[in-house]
């Protein structure tokens, strides 16, 4: 059993080691939340999914030890791949043998095969981090790869009358905060020029922002941007990304499903650092301006890894125009 973690490109880059697990002969099955189930779904590695019942939260100590008990008997072994006390506590109720994770919050009697847990300064980029669970060497350069059949896409394709690559998608939310988004402004003028048509994806938090897109750039050219955000499943969104021409997006969780697709995408990065979660896709461009030398003054703020700009002008992403974005795609 794997106990997924919480967000949804953190899902997206455990898969390598999903893949590792399956190659030597494991049988696979996720525990996860729904927010993140849509994404296991799309790695034929994984046996089983089982969503859990739980609400976003406290431990809910009563309702996991049910859970857990329903499950005895059924695995050898589990990995746990979140830091978290209450992700540990279903594989220890549960009797799994094997117990897998990091050293986290009072972990120590809950898993009995525990990794050092790296400083935060110098922890190992994420899908890294996730394959050493493993126990197998050479995990640096693993590489997420997501599969959805081609029948799939066009299920969610068609009735929305759309062809594979012939649309792009523009996904302008991220959950972590302001400094993490590019204005909508800019997206907005970057949407009214590519010539295909434009769907906008994210979560319903999103819906205000791509709104606001959409209406300017349908403002211009009618008809020509549509928003999903909130309007579909993840299940959907990621058929979408996978038939898509090319993807836009800020550092996010739609971004790594982007990258695990290997669909064309340009990913803005502000006050995150690309150097830790970068989309593992060799058709991906990252435009960070920390990293280009060019940029004057330099960007000795970044990365800040703050929710809002703590200085207040948010230089790292207002300055990444339009036309530089159109210029990589």
């Amino acid at each position: 059993m794997i106990v997924a973690p919480q967000w949804i490109g953190d899902a997206v880059m455990t898969e390598p080691l999903l893949r590792r697990l399956a190659a030597r002969g494991e049988r696979i099955t996720v525990a996860a939340v729904p927010w993140v189930a849509p994404v296991y779904r799309a790695m034929p590695q994984v046996a089983e999914v089982l969503v859990l019942p739980f609400a976003r939260g406290g431990v809910q100590w009563a309702a996991r030890r049910a859970y857990a008990a329903a499950l005895r008997g059924q695995f050898a072994r589990a990995y746990v791949c979140p830091n978290s006390l209450k992700s540990a506590l279903i594989p220890f109720w549960a009797g799994i043998p094997e117990r897998i994770g990091y050293t986290g919050e009072l972990r120590f009697g809950l898993l009995n095969r525990r990794l050092p847990n790296p400083p935060e300064g110098s922890r190992p980029p994420m899908v890294a981090f996730y394959s050493a669970l493993s126990g197998e060497s050479g995990v640096d350069a693993d590489r997420p790869a997501l599969q959805v059949a081609a029948d799939a896409i066009a299920a969610v394709l068609a009735p929305r009358g759309l062809q594979a690559q012939g649309f792009y998608v523009v996904a302008p939310g991220a959950e972590y905060g302001p400094a993490k988004r590019w204005p909508a402004g800019h997206f907005a003028a970057m949407a009214a020029r590519l010539e295909q048509p434009v769907l906008l994806l994210g979560s319903a938090k999103d819906d205000a922002v791509c709104n606001e897109i959409a209406e300017a750039v349908n403002s211009v050219r009618p008809g020509h941007c549509v928003n999903l955000a909130g309007r579909t499943s993840l299940d959907e969104a990621v058929a979408l990304i996978a038939g898509a021409h090319a993807m836009v997006s800020n550092d996010s969780g739609l971004m790594h499903v982007a990258a695990a697709f290997g669909v064309p995408q340009v990913a803005i990065f502000g006050s995150s650092s690309p150097l830790h979660t970068p989309p593992l896709n060799p058709a991906a461009t990252v435009l960070w301006l920390k990293s280009d030398p060019s940029y004057q003054p330099p960007l000795d703020c970044a990365p800040c890894f703050k929710r809002d700009c703590p200085l207040g002008h948010t230089r790292c992403l207002n300055d990444i125009t339009p036309d530089r974005v159109l210029s990589v795609l």
